[in-house]
């Protein structure tokens, strides 16, 4: 992974946002990571793939036996 200290990050952000667009930069205080800057694309598709995952689990996790009938929901919206 490619990593910039902070005051490469203030000299030069534009250079460093560039390259974040193919894969994370780390940003470096003191040697140690202090964050990451991603491109647009690659946080897209990981927010992508979180709401996914959510979206799986809420499936894998719903009780589907405690349910009402479409015709009973549609009566009570008063929509029949």
């Amino acid at each position: 992974m490619t990593s910039v200290s902070i005051s490469e990050l203030k000299a030069n952000p534009s250079a460093v946002l560039s390259a974040a667009d193919d894969y994370p930069i780390s940003i470096k205080k003191r040697n140690k990571t202090a964050g990451y800057v991603v491109g647009k694309d690659i946080f897209e598709k990981l927010v992508t793939f979180v709401e996914d995952y959510i979206d799986k689990k809420a499936i894998e996790d719903a009780d589907y036996t405690r349910g009402t009938s479409l015709d009973d929901f549609v009566k009570e919206l008063g929509l029949e």
